[in-house]
């Protein structure tokens, strides 16, 4: 970004980029601890840069703001050349990932953001953030900015340096590498811009130990920010930080760009010169008041709502950005990255009308007033892109989706026959040399049976699953989940290893259990491989007859009543698991449950499960759990038999054991027998996924 020595277009970029620089150096700012002992703003208490995102708001490196030594920290920022240093106290709100006790500096897990709060207002210029799904760089030159200390001395450090690829997949591990230029201490948690679009596209997160370059982490993996009570409705906009931070950025330079200010750029000014055309059909000028007046209005009421308004636009066939879309920016982003040139206008005016329309998870005394005003753009901008008669349907569809809109925080009724909804499917699979280490795929599985895979990954030990899930699960059920209604998850098993205690992980360490956040079902991955049985031939695990007789079963079960069948224990008196072909021969309505599973108190017991699975059942229950007495095994009988009778067949089966679950943790005692409780639902009209897409164990 230094000026060049030819004129005319060659001499006009280069103003615009050192204007751009301008506003880049603005809004970069230093991070200081404030324990005792420190110069407030000096060397010795400085630990990273920064940089102002919306108003008040800094983004900067988890290991910088963590290097303070705890929440606190002061932001030294200057708003221009000459204007002296402000420094001012702050907090850290949020860090990506969460709960890190101790990292060895320099080996941050990434993400490694975090997100700091001014603790009083202060005027400053803040950065333009890309609304565009990832940072799809290569190769090429980017330009960066941050403080550092050069003898003794606190100093600014910027300029241009080379992308020389990428370090991960899509997964918060995903990094630009970045090389050719020296990366000192301090720079880490600076902006890493697009000098093509005058964008912000990352954040610096680490320098090489040998040699010269470093790293930085995209930008968009703001949107893995976790909700604060996942899978329930938004009530305000400040309950979701990722919308309140965007919203207060859009609506930041939408209103600069408002504003008359003859001797400062703004970075819609900026990025004008630069030629940008954000999505080959808005101006920079466009962009920035359509962004703000998405702002005015509340987020969508779900990322899987945002998702379904994509699916439902015409001529546009993009796949979901990983990580998912999040806000109203998100979705324009995703949209006029993906459309192609010919249709992106009515695209953007589409979309916007969905925006205008959508179900609202709630409403402020303002939201009528921004629907006007979106509607306002909506208008004006057809009038110069579109004719006649496409603007006369926007017209007719305003009205009509208007007038269908469901009230603020309605929600639709679940009922038994409700239209199917995407689900998340994760699949385990033991390595065969190695025990206790998994391959795992991690889906979200769409109503019409399309996966889409989420993440995957080889040989994690049986400790480390949660913590490595985690993160992948967020952004599965972020896909998946609707208000109030958070979507099942799916878990696909051997049937030797069906008592794996998933429902009990745990996303964060401040949420409840699997089992508890949503419906967790378990499925079995090796039917094919199932033990054989003496005197049991009837039926080959796999074939036609077999998966007929299967598919009956689960009909039947799911249209009439159904019964529990205690199949383990007689009034507290163990027993073994009768074989499959008397088990066949349960009437079609029985939902077998088993209340000593794992006892081992026969030689046969490991082969219970197998035995049910070869009887065609699709749905069983059981409680893992130590041995119990014969009054407890009673109230397990009893508040089985309660729960399947009451499930309207099985259909209810998962949210009643939700249900169940979410009791126990209340410390709700009509729910205690249900402690350990495990429900296999095994749809065999959702295949798994087949041979050629599963991570084969060696």
């Amino acid at each position: 970004m230094t000026p060049g020595r030819d004129g005319g277009a060659s001499g006009t970029r280069d103003a615009a980029l050192h204007a751009l620089r301008g506003l880049v150096m603005a809004s970069t700012v230093r991070i200081h601890r404030t324990r005792a002992g420190y110069a407030a703003d000096g060397p010795e208490s400085f630990v990273g840069s920064g940089f102002f995102v919306a108003p008040n708001w800094v983004l900067t490196c988890a290991h910088v703001a963590r290097g303070g030594g705890g929440g606190e920290l002061a932001v030294a920022y200057e708003t221009g050349p000459g204007h002296g240093t402000s420094l001012v106290p702050a907090e850290v709100v949020a860090t990506l990932p969460e709960h890190i006790e101790q990292a060895i500096p320099g080996s941050w897990p990434a993400p490694d953001l975090a997100l700091v709060r001014l603790r009083e207002p202060v005027d400053h210029e803040c950065v333009y953030v890309a609304e565009r799904p990832a940072a799809y760089y290569s190769e090429g030159e980017v330009f960066y900015a941050g403080w550092t200390v050069v003898d003794g001395r606190l100093c600014r450090l910027d300029g241009p340096i080379a992308v020389k690829g990428t370090i991960g997949d899509w997964s918060p591990g995903v990094q630009l590498r970045l090389g050719e230029n020296d990366l000192p201490y301090g720079i880490s948690g600076g902006p890493v811009v697009d000098p093509v679009r005058g964008e912000v596209i990352g954040v610096l997160k680490s320098r090489a130990d040998h040699g010269r370059g470093g790293t930085s982490i995209g930008i968009e993996h703001l949107r893995t920010l976790p909700d604060p009570v996942p899978g329930q409705a938004v009530r305000a906009e400040h309950d979701d930080l990722y919308q309140a931070v965007c919203h207060a950025h859009d609506r930041y330079h939408r209103d600069r760009q408002r504003q008359s200010h003859p001797d400062r750029d703004t970075w819609a000014d900026v990025q004008s010169r630069l030629g940008a055309r954000p999505g080959r059909t808005l101006t920079a000028g466009e962009r920035v008041q359509l962004l703000g007046r998405l702002a005015d209005l509340p987020p969508p009421v779900s990322t899987r709502n945002l998702l379904d308004i994509l699916d439902s636009l015409p001529e546009f066939e993009g796949s979901t950005p990983l990580p998912s879309p999040r806000g109203w920016r998100d979705g324009l982003g995703a949209l006029y990255e993906g459309a192609s040139d010919d249709g992106v206008r009515g695209l953007v005016l589409d979309y916007a009308m969905r925006a205008l329309s959508a179900e609202r998870p709630f409403v402020t005394p303002g939201t009528a007033a921004a629907e006007e005003a979106l509607w306002d753009w909506v208008r004006q901008t057809a009038e110069g892109w579109l004719d006649t008669a496409r603007r006369r349907r926007i017209e007719k569809q305003r009205i009509t989706r208007l007038k269908d809109r469901r009230p603020p925080g309605a929600r639709p009724e679940r009922t038994a026959d409700r239209a199917p909804r995407p689900s998340a499917l994760l699949e385990l699979v033991e390595r065969g040399w190695e025990r206790e280490h998994w391959d795992w795929q991690l889906y979200v599985t769409r109503p019409d049976g399309a996966r889409d895979c989420v993440r995957q990954e080889e040989r994690t030990p049986t400790e480390a699953l949660a913590e490595r899930l985690a993160a992948p699960l967020a952004e599965a059920f972020r896909q998946c989940d609707e208000p109030d209604w958070p979507a099942v998850l799916q878990v696909v098993l051997p049937h030797n290893r069906l008592d794996l205690p998933v429902d009990g992980w745990r996303l964060r360490p401040d949420e409840p259990p699997l089992g508890v956040r949503g419906p967790v079902v378990l499925r079995c991955g090796d039917r094919d491989r199932l033990p054989g049985e003496r005197g049991f031939v009837e039926f080959d695990p796999g074939s036609p007859e077999w998966d007929a007789d299967r598919a009956d079963r689960w009909r039947w079960l799911h249209a009439h009543s159904a019964r529990a069948e205690i199949l383990d224990c007689d009034d507290g008196v163990p027993r073994p698991v009768p074989e499959s072909g008397e088990l066949r021969n349960l009437s079609p309505g029985s939902v077998p449950v088993m209340c000593r599973y794992g006892e081992h108190r026969y030689e046969d017991d490991t082969e219970a499960l197998a035995r049910i699975l070869l009887g065609g059942f699709g749905v069983a229950l059981w409680r893992r759990g130590p041995a119990r007495s014969a009054a407890v095994c009673g109230e397990f009988h009893r508040g089985a038999a309660v729960t399947v009778a009451d499930a309207r067949g099985a259909r209810q089966l998962p949210e009643r054991v939700h249900e169940l679950r979410r009791k126990l943790v209340a410390s709700r005692t009509e729910a205690y027998w249900a402690d350990g409780i495990a429900l296999f639902y095994d749809d065999p009209n959702q295949p798994l996924p087949g041979t050629g897409e599963l991570l084969e164990a060696p």
